[in-house]
Formats: structure tokens, sequence, C-alpha cells
């Protein structure tokens, strides 16, 4: 939901914007969108060519050295930007393009310390928080493999790594093992549960960084978030346009992006939902999902990465639950709760939708194999 900011902020936030490069003068600013990471906002200008941009003050408790994730954007985008100049595609795709201070910056500090960043809007765009349907699910796959085919070709080594261990699974198992030898939570029959859960599937939390450090799986760059509510659908066709949100965008295995993608969209019950018993996997919005992925990145995948297809669509919820559960016992450290056992309750629908695409591998890699 869009608010206006108060008069006074947005004096501040105008003259913050006005910093920027880009053609007019500005005539509004107001929150934007539903992030929960950085402010976001949206900055309106007096101009033909461009009527909008946003305008974000980034969390430095979560990106503590925002000058790489910045150093990282620009040569994402400026590589995508000039591989859609050189080879346009047959439909509408954009990138989110740097926008730089008038001393030609990629960013700007106010008196406060703030860290300011200013990006193109993509403009006749909106994104969703649900599937919709299974329409949408193939726009879902093709947005995340147009992503990865247009980096395909940027060495990951030019990238910095501004997390380094997300989604290494193996690390979290090692921080969830450290946290369980000094926790005493409160017994209970789902605590059971999971405890046994993540004892039964120890060893194979190391599948896909095995299949790495052998070569099998090469390392190159990554969304790391790819969830429906990061792509921008065109509101006249109703086809994905832009991948946003490129804080987390770092050399690792696009197979975490595959993973995370198909465990967020292919579980209608949601993350949030009270109901873990009934959560499932869907495996029509999972073939919807990698019909548009593999429609774009077929010209760079290799055998492996298909052989290694189902396994990170499994890892990846496993390795959620486990972060989740892993916090709970921790005392809720790091993820936001609304209740003591809010995340216990989150680790259960990742580890019942864990079981889900246990239950269905046969299914799921002939999924894969029929696409392929």
């Amino acid at each position: 939901m869009t608010e206006v900011i108060s008069t006074q902020s947005v004096v501040d936030l105008a003259a913050i914007a006005e910093k920027f490069a880009f053609p007019g003068t500005v005539t509004n600013v107001q929150a934007f969108g539903s992030g929960n990471i950085n402010d976001t906002f949206l900055v309106t200008v007096d101009s033909l060519e461009a009527q909008h941009f946003i305008l974000q003050r980034i969390n430095t408790l979560v990106f503590r050295q925002p000058e790489l994730i910045m150093q990282n954007m620009r040569i994402f985008s400026d590589h995508v930007y000039q591989r859609l100049q050189y080879a346009p595609p047959n439909r509408r795709w954009e990138v989110p393009r740097v926008l730089s201070t008038k001393d030609n910056h990629d960013y700007c500090t106010d008196t406060q310390g703030n860290f300011w960043r200013a990006i193109s809007f993509i403009s006749g765009s909106q994104s969703f928080d649900t599937m919709q349907d299974l329409a949408q699910a193939q726009e879902i796959g093709y947005a995340l493999g147009m992503f990865h085919n247009l980096i395909s070709d940027l060495s990951p080594e030019k990238l910095a790594d501004t997390l380094v261990g997300f989604h290494i699974t193996p690390l979290y198992l090692r921080h969830y093992e450290q946290v369980l030898a000094t926790a005493k939570p409160q017994p209970s029959p789902e605590l059971d549960y999971c405890l046994q859960f993540v004892s039964d599937r120890q060893t194979s939390a190391y599948i896909l960084e095995n299949a790495k450090a052998a070569g099998e799986l090469p390392l190159r760059l990554m969304h790391g978030d790819p969830k429906i509510n990061n792509i921008m659908f065109d509101t006249v066709t109703h086809k994905a346009v832009s991948v946003i949100d490129l804080d987390t965008v770092k050399p690792g295995l696009v197979h975490y992006d595959i993973g995370d993608c198909l465990r967020s969209g292919c579980n209608p019950a949601g993350e949030e939902t009270e109901h873990w018993e009934s959560v499932a996997f869907d495996t029509d919005l999972c073939q919807g999902i990698l019909q548009g992925y593999l429609s774009v990145a077929k010209d760079f995948l290799t055998e492996n990465d298909y052989a290694y297809m189902y396994d990170a669509i499994r890892l990846i919820a496993f390795e959620l639950g486990l972060r989740f559960f892993a916090d709970y016992l921790a005392g809720n450290v790091y993820f936001k709760i609304k209740y003591p056992e809010h995340n216990l309750a989150r680790a259960l629908v990742q580890f019942k939708l864990t079981e889900s695409i246990e239950s269905q591998e046969i299914k799921i890699r002939k999924i894969i194999q029929d696409i392929k």
C-alpha cells in the first residue's frame, strides 16, 4: 500500500532525490512497496523522458558493505543492459538501472550517515505476493530463466560475495548443531518431529556443495532471492517484464535460485500457514515454472545441472526449515516473530513441504526429464 510521507519528510527526501542525475525536477516523494529490509520511495519528476524513479535507503545493519552491493548492481545492470541492446528479446524485458549522483557516484549519504541510492522505475508493471494461476507460474519460470540467461556470460569473479555462507546448507547445519548443544526448548510432539526430521537428513545436506567441490556444478551468478514478489508483471499483457531486488546477486549455484523459486512458488498454502499438516508441493505449478525456466535457460545448462535439479528443490525447502528451527532453538534472534513458537511453526511448514517433495520424487524427476 502506498502512503504519502509528511510534508517535512517530502522536503528532506526531495533534497536527497535531487542529488541524483535525472531529467526534470522532483514534484513528489511517497513510500512505495512492501519490502521489509530497505526503505523504498517512489519519486515523481516533471519530465517527459521518465516520470518516476526509485529512491532507497539501504539497511546497513543487513548489508554491512553497501558500497559492494552498489558495485555488484552497477556491473550486473550495465552488463544486462548491453546484452539487451545487442540482442533484444522478442518481448518486453527490462533491468533496473543504477542512477548516478550529479557528481557521478552510485550512491550518496545524508547528514545522519544514511546510505541512499536511486534506481530506474519499471513503469506499467506490478508484482504479486501469491501465485495466481498456471500461466503465471510459467511466467515466473521464464523470468528466472531470462535473468540467469542474461548473466550466463558474466564471470562470477567480477562480483563480490556480499553474503558469505548464504545458501550453504552444511554451514546452516553446523550452526544448528552448535545451537542444539546448549538449547533447552519446551518439550512437544512438534519439537520431537523437527529434531528427528533434521537427524534423518543430515548427510543429504551436503549434496549440492559436494557437487560444486567436485566440479560437477559450476560457480555462476545467482539472484539469491527469486520469490514471486520480486518479479514484475506488465499490467496490460500480464507477462513478466523484470526481476527486481538485486541486493543479493552474488556468485553461487543457479540451483539455489531454482530450488528457492520452486519452494516458494509451489506451496499454495504459503510459508505462514498455521495448518502445516496440509502443506503440499504442487507438481502442476512445478511443471509450469520449469517449462517457463527451461524455455530460456537451455542454452547454458549442462547435463549435470539437470541431474541435480530435483536435489535443489528438496534441499532448499529443508534448508529454510532448518534455519527457522535453529532460530527457534536459539531464542528467535534472527527472524522476526509474532509469537514465541512462530519460528517452530515456520519450520514445520518447510519440513512438511520437504516431505511432500520427497514423496513425489519420481514424478518431479519425470517432469524435469520430459521438459528437458
